[in-house]
C-alpha cells in the first residue's frame, strides 16, 4: 500500500533534487503572489482527484459517450468560460484546504501539507475550463496530469499520490492492485451542511482500513466461527487494508496541531464506523490500531445496523467503505461516500454471493 513519505530529516541536503527545489523556491520567493508555494510531494500528503470527482460533469460526460471525443472537446472550449459546477469531491478538496491554511499559521516553512493534484485523462485542450473553474473557486490546486485519454494510473506513484479518488471503479481497482489508497466516489442524493473549519472522515474497518481476513470468515463460516476466530486472535493485530496509509497520513497532520497544544481544535477528525460488535469483535480491532501507533477520534460499533442515520449525525466530508449496500444507504441520506473495491466482499451483494460468469476451457 502507498506509503508515508519520510519526513525532512530523512533526506539528504546535497542531493541534485534538493538543490532544484531550493532554485525554484528561491526563484519562487523572489516574485510577489498571494498564492502559497506548493509543498514538495515528498514532504505532502499527495491526493489525486480526478475532474469527474471534483467537478460535476454528467452532462459533458453523456455528449462524450453519445456523440464522441471531437463533440465533446468542442463543447468544453467553447463553454471554456463557464466553470463547472462543483462534483463529489468538491467539499473534501475545500476541507483539505482549510487544513492547510491552519497548518500555515503554525508551522510557515512546513513541507507537510496536503497537495491536491488533479489527475485526469482529458485531452490539454479541455484543460482551459478546468483551469478556469479552479481559479473562479479559489481552489489551491496547481499540479495536473492530463493524458489525453489515456490511464492515468502509470502516474500515481510518480506523482507521489496518498491517496487517489475517481468516477471510475475500474482505474481505482487498477491503482488499489499497485499498492495506492483509492476509491470510488459517488454524488449523494441530497445535500447537507458540512463543517467549513474541520475536515471529518469515515472509515469502515475490515476490507478498508484493515485487510479481508476477518470478512471472509464472516462470508464463508458464519458470525459464530467469526467471533470465536476474534476472541482467539484478539491479539494479534489484523493485516494492513488499502487505505491504513492514508489514516497514517492524517494521524502524521493530526500531531502537528497536537504538538502546538491544537488537540481540542484540531482541524482534522476521524471516525471508524463499522457493522462489528463492540463486546463480540471490537477489541481486536482497537488493539490493531494502538500496535500501528495509530488513534481514531470516535470509534462506532454498530453490530449489523445501518451505517446511513450515524453517518447522517457525524456528516464526513468522505465516507469509506467497501460494501456497496453500505455505500448505497450512506448516500441516500445525503452522505459523500466513497467505495474502495477490495477484498471478498466484492463477491457479495447483500450477503449473498453474486453468480460468477462461467470461465471458458
Amino acid at each position: 500500500m502507498s506509503a508515508i513519505k519520510p519526513n525532512d530529516s530523512a533526506a539528504p541536503e546535497d542531493s541534485s533534487e534538493e538543490k532544484d527545489w531550493a532554485a525554484a523556491k528561491a526563484f519562487f520567493d523572489t516574485l510577489k503572489s498571494n498564492k502559497p508555494r506548493p509543498p514538495k510531494p515528498r514532504y505532502a500528503v499527495s491526493i489525486a482527484v480526478s475532474s469527474r470527482t471534483l467537478f460535476n460533469m454528467v452532462a459533458e460526460r453523456k455528449i462524450y459517450e453519445e456523440e464522441g471525443l471531437e463533440k465533446y472537446v468542442a463543447f468544453q472550449v467553447e463553454h471554456e468560460n463557464e466553470p463547472l459546477e462543483p462534483g463529489a469531491a468538491f467539499p473534501f478538496v475545500k476541507a483539505l484546504m482549510n487544513v492547510n491554511s491552519r497548518l500555515r499559521k503554525l508551522y510557515p516553512d512546513s513541507e507537510e501539507l496536503f497537495d491536491i493534484v488533479l489527475m485526469t485523462n482529458n485531452h490539454a485542450q479541455v484543460g482551459v475550463r478546468l483551469i478556469n473553474s479552479i481559479n473562479h473557486y479559489d481552489l489551491t490546486i496547481e499540479r495536473f496530469c492530463m493524458t489525453g485519454g489515456q490511464s492515468p494510473i502509470g502516474y500515481l506513484k510518480a506523482y507521489m499520490t496518498n491517496l487517489y479518488l475517481s468516477k471510475d471503479s475500474e482505474k481505482v481497482t487498477e491503482a488499489i492492485e499497485e499498492g495506492i489508497a483509492a476509491a470510488t466516489m459517488f454524488t449523494p442524493d441530497t445535500e447537507s451542511d458540512l463543517s467549513d473549519t474541520q475536515l471529518r472522515v469515515a472509515f469502515d474497518g475490515d476490507a478498508v482500513l484493515f485487510s479481508d481476513e476477518s470478512e471472509i470468515i464472516v462470508k464463508q463460516h458464519g458470525l459464530d466461527t467469526f467471533f470465536e476466530h476474534e476472541k482467539q486472535f484478539e491479539n494479534k493485530p489484523l493485516a494492513q487494508g488499502p487505505l491504513k496509509c492514508f489514516l497514517e497520513a492524517l494521524g502524521k497532520l493530526q500531531r502537528k496541531f497536537y504538538a502546538k497544544n491544537e488537540r481540542i481544535n484540531c482541524p482534522i477528525r476521524t471516525f471508524l464506523v463499522t457493522a462489528r460488535s463492540a463486546a463480540s469483535s471490537g477489541g481486536r480491532v482497537l488493539k490493531t490500531l494502538r500496535s500501528w501507533g495509530l488513534e481514531i477520534d470516535e470509534a462506532l460499533f454498530l453490530a449489523g445496523a445501518p451505517k446511513g442515520p450515524l453517518l447522517l449525525k457525524i456528516k464526513p466530508h468522505i465516507f469509506f467503505d467497501d460494501q456497496m449496500f453500505h455505500i448505497e444507504g450512506a448516500k441516500e441520506l445525503g452522505t459523500i461516500s466513497a467505495h474502495v473495491p477490495y477484498g471478498i466482499g466484492q463477491k457479495y451483494n447483500r450477503g449473498k454471493l453474486i453468480e460468477q460468469p462461467a470461465k471458458e476451457e
